[in-house]
């Protein structure tokens, strides 16, 4: 059974292109575009792991993964981030993988797969 990865980022493009890259790669997806819509989207949709964005509105990353991973039934989902921030990858320290923007999609790729424990 394949792996469901949640996209989370707010821009379309971003989000459609991972979607595309990951489902191109054998994996389940869906997305949200901000952190308010993700946990909706989590509940829903229950992923295996979720890449998160940092900077986007009415919810950042790091707030969302803080709601997130205080309830029991998903504190362990890993989470890559993918963001543009600089020092992105202390925002959320047990993260799997921090991956600056623009990314190489082998990399968002590889990150995923060890998350996934592939």
């Amino acid at each position: 059974m394949a792996k469901k990865i949640m996209v989370v980022d707010d821009d379309p493009q971003i989000v459609s292109y991972l979607v595309t890259l990951l489902g191109d790669n054998g994996f389940e997806t869906c997305s949200a575009s901000d952190g308010d819509a993700a946990m909706d989207v989590l509940e829903r949709e229950r992923p295996d792991c979720i890449t998160l964005d940092l900077e986007m509105p009415h919810e950042w990353g790091p707030r969302f993964y803080r709601k997130f991973s205080q309830k029991e039934e998903y504190k362990n989902i890993p989470v890559v981030v993918i963001s543009g921030l600089t020092g992105h990858d202390m925002a959320i320290r047990k993260a799997v993988a921090a991956i600056h923007k623009p990314f190489e999609p082998e990399a968002v790729l590889t990150a995923v797969k060890k998350a996934c424990g592939e």
